[in-house]
C-alpha cells in the first residue's frame, strides 16, 4: 500500500490576512481554487522548490460561524528554517507573538491569524542560545 502525503488543510477567516502570515514565513501561493457554487476559496501554499507540501487555507465565504469551533483538535504546523533567530526576529518585527521564543536555540512556536500553531525548528544543529531569546518568556498558549 503506497501513502503520499498531500496538503494540511487549515481554515481561516480573512484570506488576505492568513495568506500575509504565511507569505512571511516564506509560502507563496501555488495555486487557488474559488467555488461559486459551493462559495468557498482554496489557496494552496509552500515553501519555494517545495510545492509538493502545501498547506491548503480554506476560506468559507459566508463566514464560519455555524460551524463547530475545535481548533483545538489541530495540533500545529512544523517548519525548518536556517536561522530560527531570524525568523523570529523577523516574524516580531511584523508583528507576529513569538508564543514559544527559541530560548533554546532549535524551537519556537508562533500562532496564525487564525489560532493555528505553527512550529519552528532550526535546520541541523541548535544554534548557542542568544539574547533577547534566552531570557524570553512564553506569551499566551503555542
Amino acid at each position: 500500500m503506497t501513502l503520499k502525503y498531500l496538503h494540511t488543510m487549515v481554515r481561516v477567516k480573512d484570506l488576505e490576512k492568513s495568506m500575509a502570515f504565511y507569505e512571511l514565513l516564506g509560502l507563496k501561493k501555488t495555486r487557488q481554487y474559488d467555488s461559486e457554487e459551493g462559495q468557498f476559496s482554496l489557496v494552496f501554499m509552500a515553501p519555494e522548490g517545495q510545492e509538493e507540501c502545501p498547506i491548503e487555507l480554506t476560506y468559507n465565504w459566508d463566514g464560519d460561524d455555524g460551524l463547530p469551533s475545535d481548533s483545538r483538535h489541530f495540533g500545529h504546523i512544523a517548519y525548518a528554517v536556517d536561522n530560527i533567530y531570524e525568523m523570529c526576529q523577523h516574524l516580531l518585527d511584523n508583528g507576529v507573538t513569538i508564543n514559544r521564543p527559541p530560548r533554546d536555540g532549535r524551537m519556537a512556536f508562533v500562532r496564525s491569524p487564525d489560532n493555528i500553531s505553527i512550529e519552528l525548528l532550526q535546520m541541523g544543529d541548535p544554534l548557542a542560545p542568544a539574547e533577547p531569546w534566552a531570557s524570553m518568556e512564553n506569551t499566551g498558549h503555542w
